[in-house]
């Protein structure tokens, strides 16, 4: 804040150094719940990040923004998804390994994303296998369910996909499709949804932030929005009625008849940040997993920390990243549990790369796929 202060009032020119010390913020936001002043850091973040690249030539903002709106772009994770299966299936990942070249630093980062969206799940025995965007499994955007055609004149709700989330958290997806349906609750999935802007507010480019906010809205219209990834929730509740599905799964009432078949396991339960600090609302996740019979949810030590994930950070500061991460592994091993859950897109695809190095067979899911795993047979209607 004081850095922000003194280039604001000019008692500090701007330079790289500046930059480098700004830019190694991860806006965990970790700062503001606790600031008896109630001061909205991010805010002040994001603002002067958007002042120092307005600042730029406009060939300079042009090309730092490429890359958020290729990362942005509803067909990058089929892209992405391609390049992947050509990275591994040439030997190219496997040559860098003998070289030990993704032991550390932005190969890691990108060897470990890359293994996530190679590996699809299912999300509940009766499901199709939740597979990668552009196939079986993932829900076609423009779906809707046969409960309802017009989900906003219904008390239905829309589902936001997010952009990476399509390709990270494909099963994820599945899974919230298929307890929607359960709970009896007609599901729109819009098909001109698109990225929620987080990443180019984040990165100071405000003016691309709420370009995608109105296409959101304009694509949502009336319709209550429900999102699995907590940190693009916290984006759309600038401009939209969103809700985080764990919290909209509390506060709806489940069919008596719906049951979810015990569990007796010790599941961990990762904090990110986006819920933490920005949604405040992590009780909900709780009280979700409460739900199945026999399951045992435990806090994450280090809750309170970041993973390292933050938006692009990991990619833009890997070696922080891998630290950070490092530390949540630890904390993780440490406990005898089968799932780490999370609700944030970026945490559990940097969580699972991580584990997966340390040797460890730990599945991260989101809450909702657990409890999509555990439905029984649907209720009669």
């Amino acid at each position: 804040m004081a850095l922000i202060q003194g280039l604001l009032t000019g008692e500090l020119n701007d330079s790289a150094r500046l930059g480098i010390h700004l830019g190694n913020c991860l806006e965990c936001l970790a700062c503001e719940p606790v600031c008896p002043s109630l001061v909205r850091f991010g805010a002040l973040m994001d603002g002067v990040r958007a002042q120092r690249v307005a600042q730029l030539p406009p060939w300079h903002r042009l090309w730092l923004r490429l890359p958020l709106d290729l990362l942005a772009h509803p067909r990058m994770p089929a892209l992405l998804t391609l390049v992947t299966a050509i990275y591994r299936r040439t030997g190219l990942a496997a040559a860098l390994r003998r070289l030990g070249m993704l032991s550390r630093g932005r190969l890691a980062v990108l060897d470990g994303l890359a293994d996530q969206l190679r590996r699809p799940r299912r999300s509940h025995p009766k499901a199709p296998p939740a597979a990668l965007a552009g196939h079986a499994g993932m829900p076609a955007v423009g779906h809707e369910t046969a409960l309802e055609r017009d989900a906003s004149s219904t008390g239905g709700v829309g589902l936001f996909l997010g952009c990476i989330s399509r390709g990270l958290q494909a099963s994820t997806a599945q899974a919230a499709l298929l307890v929607l349906e359960h709970l009896g609750i007609p599901v729109q999935v819009p098909s001109r949804q698109g990225c929620c802007g987080a990443m180019h507010r984040h990165n100071g480019h405000p003016d691309s932030a709420d370009r995608l906010l109105v296409q959101n809205r304009e694509a949502f219209l009336s319709n209550r929005v429900v999102g699995f990834a907590s940190a693009c929730v916290a984006e759309l509740q600038q401009g939209l009625d969103a809700r985080e599905i764990c919290r909209f799964l509390i506060d709806t009432a489940w069919p008596e008849q719906l049951k979810l078949r015990p569990l007796p396991a010790l599941v961990a339960v990762h904090e990110p940040c986006s819920h933490r600090n920005l949604l405040r609302d992590t009780q909900a996740v709780y009280a979700l997993l409460a739900r199945i019979p026999e399951l045992r949810a435990v806090g994450l030590d280090g809750n309170d920390r970041c993973c390292g994930a933050a938006g692009t950070y990991l990619l833009d500061h890997p070696e922080t990243a891998l630290s950070l991460a490092a530390d949540k592994v630890r904390s993780i091993t440490k406990l005898d549990v089968r799932y780490l859950v999370t609700t944030n897109t970026g945490c559990a695809a940097h969580l699972a790369a991580r584990l997966r190095a340390a040797g460890s067979q730990i599945e991260v899911l989101h809450p909702v796929e657990l409890i999509a795993r555990q439905l029984a047979e649907k209720p009669n209607a």
